[in-house]
């Protein structure tokens, strides 16, 4: 069974020239303004979400990742002296 689907509106304002740049690579990609916008955001949305959970590494690097997250953390004072301080604006 497939999942139905639900669109939703999505509203933006862009200055003309911007509007003019995506309608030229929408027309150079074959596509609508739409088109090429929403499958442009998917891709960058998709990009940088992988960006944040997928690390592709060959053998070698993984066994360099991995020995240097094995090593104990040392002392480090100016971190600790940071990261127990208030923020600027908690101040």
């Amino acid at each position: 069974m497939t999942k139905a689907i639900h669109k939703v509106p999505i509203n933006m304002r862009a200055d003309e020239d911007l509007r003019n740049l995506i309608d030229q690579a929408a027309a150079i990609s074959s596509k609508d303004r739409t088109s090429f916008i929403l499958e442009t955001m998917r891709r960058e949305s998709e990009n940088i979400i992988l960006d944040q959970r997928l690390f592709k590494l060959d053998e070698e690097a993984f066994s360099q990742l991995d020995e240097l997250i094995s090593v104990p953390i040392s002392s480090n004072p100016a971190l600790t002296k940071l990261l127990s301080s208030k923020s600027p604006w908690e101040e």
